[in-house]
């Protein structure tokens, strides 16, 4: 019987027969056009090639389609994103929500935006409630409850976000922070129940990085990303950031080489800034992103569908960097 080998994705089968016979090439049946036909289905391409005007994608179509590979993939086991920065008012909560929204969208569900606040945070606010008020507490004081239960269950808890598929498990933002402070023990309890029924957690951190859920929140992450808006004082917080956690441990030192900077224009001008931000932050981490101005980032509940095409691409771009070592 013949031996085979190669590759029978599109191009060359090669057949080698046992003994001394020579190696025998033909073409496989299996052209490869799977993918092609794919990138071509939809859009202005794919109007293009019902008209027969098109039969092969461009670079930019390829680029994108594998860009949605990544944040449409599953890991074996859950994964975990700290969205971070020191200073107020740089972008953490449309930054979660967003990347949150393109995980679930693509990807099916099963992502848990974590608002791991002391301070008011404002995920909540800007995010659609479910059918309760239920908050971190709530979710912290049912953990035992929880064990062995249908992952349904949760949904007691957490607040379902209607058309961009993803749950947000809410802080308190009409209480104190001294009330709804987090040991590191309960963070880890919260992080352990939320991890069997979802594959992704992405925190929304508070501005706080010495207080001990936002310390275990980086102990627990696997990739950081970095939001600030172009204003120095963002930037410089963020550049401190960085270098901070490369001094920390090993394990924040790797977050830190490895880490996605998101920037955010929030306002419609500033382009020369972006442009030195970018080279900027190209040297502290692995991948920079750049959102540009959208009003509907500014103020109001974040949703996905409300962008314009550029501010959804380009956020689609940031969570396949952010993804990309998962």
């Amino acid at each position: 019987m013949p031996a085979t080998s190669g590759d029978t994705r599109g191009g060359a089968h090669t057949v080698k027969l046992d003994g001394p016979e020579a190696v025998t090439t033909r073409a496989s049946f299996i052209d490869g056009s799977a993918e092609r036909d794919l990138i071509l289905s939809t859009g202005l391409h794919g109007w293009l090639r019902k008209l027969g005007l098109v039969h092969s994608p461009t670079a930019a179509e390829v680029a994108r389609h594998r860009r949605v590979q990544i944040v449409a993939a599953q890991w074996a086991g859950p994964r975990t994103i700290a969205v971070v920065n020191g200073k107020g008012g740089v972008g953490k909560t449309p930054t979660t929500a967003m990347l949150s929204a393109v995980y679930a969208r693509f990807g099916g569900g099963s992502v848990l935006a974590f608002d791991n606040n002391d301070t008011r945070g404002t995920l909540g606010w800007r995010t659609e409630q479910g059918r309760h008020e239920s908050t971190i507490a709530d979710l912290l004081a049912a953990a035992d409850s929880l064990q062995g239960a249908p992952t349904s269950a949760m949904a007691a808890y957490i607040h379902h976000q209607t058309d961009d598929r993803y749950d947000v498990l809410r802080s308190n933002p009409r209480v104190l922070s001294a009330d709804q402070r987090l040991t590191t023990r309960e963070f880890d309890t919260l992080v352990s129940t939320v991890g069997r029924g979802y594959r992704l957690v992405v925190f929304d951190s508070g501005n706080d990085e010495s207080a001990d859920r936002w310390l275990r929140m980086i102990d627990w992450a696997n990739q950081l990303v970095v939001p600030t808006v172009t204003s120095p004082e963002s930037a410089e917080s963020a550049a401190l950031l960085l270098e901070a956690l490369a001094a920390r441990d090993e394990h924040s030192a790797l977050l830190a080489r490895d880490a996605v900077v998101v920037i955010t224009q929030a306002e419609p001008a500033g382009k020369a800034r972006v442009a030195q931000l970018v080279e900027t932050f190209s040297s502290l981490a692995r991948a920079v992103a750049v959102i540009p101005f959208d009003p509907a980032l500014k103020d109001g509940p974040l949703r996905f569908g409300a962008l314009r095409a550029a501010t959804r691409e380009a956020w689609i771009e940031a969570a396949a960097y952010t993804a990309d070592r998962f």
